[in-house]
């Protein structure tokens, strides 16, 4: 369930008593575009809190979940993909990711099995040996879609690079987000290296995303699909308005929701519509669906399709987006 329990911030050691035993705290997974952090996320809550697409810039702020057992609370925060900036939009996503670094008690390094060790995993390891403050644990994900020649090539490649760039990794770590595959064997090692301390949120609580913004990622999650060339970068989502419909039975609730689904410019607007709105209406269709979902709740979805000049690069348009 989201909810808004406790303060959250990372950090913070507020929360209710334990024994001396427990642990709770942070950990960070970061990776290049597409490593499958988000996916690995869903994996460890046990649901889906963050919106998942091959598309890159799909992550685009911190989500964090919480995963909570008789010896231990997880936080696991999601982060943007680190890339090379070309807009200011850029540039705030990896800002971001790296004030994350600071702020957790692990980092997960992820790396996928079917892709080869290249210069975006080299730098980001180098980088990570520069800010080292605690234990990195280096995952190699979606081994389900690699053969085990090349999730051994790949763990020791970046075994390698790691020695390179003198980066202390404490595990390496195969897995598969898919099939499960040794995801529990990366939580019992991420709880092992938590610091004892306090339960941070209420054990009903596995993330501390607002449903307003689940909801608006979800409808871009669907605008993603299917989309070409530059227009995924160019999409944001807003909530206008989120409510419960008046004069319903209580047995027969509906929530309207009216959003904005944001492009950058005059000419992407019908290709997000779609010819007589036939992909816009596939757009609500499938986002409604996970709403419902996510809300447990019939929901109304109306989406409205507005050209925001440049957003990524213009810092009012960022600010009015949420970034």
């Amino acid at each position: 369930m989201s909810g808004d329990g406790t303060d959250g911030g990372m950090g913070s050691r507020k929360g209710t008593g334990k024994d001396g035993d427990f642990r709770s705290g942070f950990v960070c997974f970061v990776g290049r575009p597409n490593a499958g952090k988000s996916t690995l996320t869903n994996r460890i809550i046990g649901r889906k809190i963050a919106i998942t697409s091959d598309r890159p810039q799909t992550t685009r702020r911190t989500v964090r979940g919480v995963l909570t057992r008789p010896d231990a609370q997880l936080i696991v925060v999601d982060t943007p993909g680190l890339h090379k900036p070309r807009t200011l939009l850029g540039e705030r996503l990896n800002d971001l990711v790296r004030a994350t670094w600071t702020e957790v008690d692990v980092i997960g390094f992820c790396l996928a099995a079917d892709e080869p060790t290249g210069p975006g995993d080299r730098k980001l390891a180098a980088e990570l040996a520069s800010i080292q403050r605690g234990p990195v644990i280096a995952i190699i994900t979606k081994t389900d879609a690699a053969t085990p020649d090349e999730v051994a090539a790949r763990l020791g490649s970046i075994q390698q690079v790691a020695a390179n760039v003198g980066l202390n990794v404490a595990e390496y770590v195969p897995l598969s987000s898919v099939d499960g595959a040794n995801v529990d064997v990366l939580v019992d090692l991420l709880v092992a290296r938590m610091p004892k301390g306090p339960q941070l949120f209420p054990a009903t609580q596995d993330t501390d995303e607002p449903e307003e913004a689940m909801c608006a990622e979800l409808i871009r999650e669907a605008a993603l699909e299917d989309v070409v060339e530059e227009l995924p970068h160019s999409i944001a989502v807003t909530i206008d308005e989120m409510k419960l419909r008046e004069d319903r039975p209580v047995d027969k609730p509906l929530m309207d929701i009216h959003a904005t689904l944001h492009v950058e410019r005059d000419s992407q607007k019908p290709i997000i519509i779609g010819k007589k709105g036939v992909r816009l209406k596939k757009i609500g269709s499938q986002a409604r669906q996970n709403i419902e979902v996510l809300l447990g709740t019939p929901v109304y979805l109306n989406i409205h399709v507005r050209v925001a000049k440049e957003w990524q690069r213009d810092p009012k348009q960022l600010r009015k987006l949420g970034f």
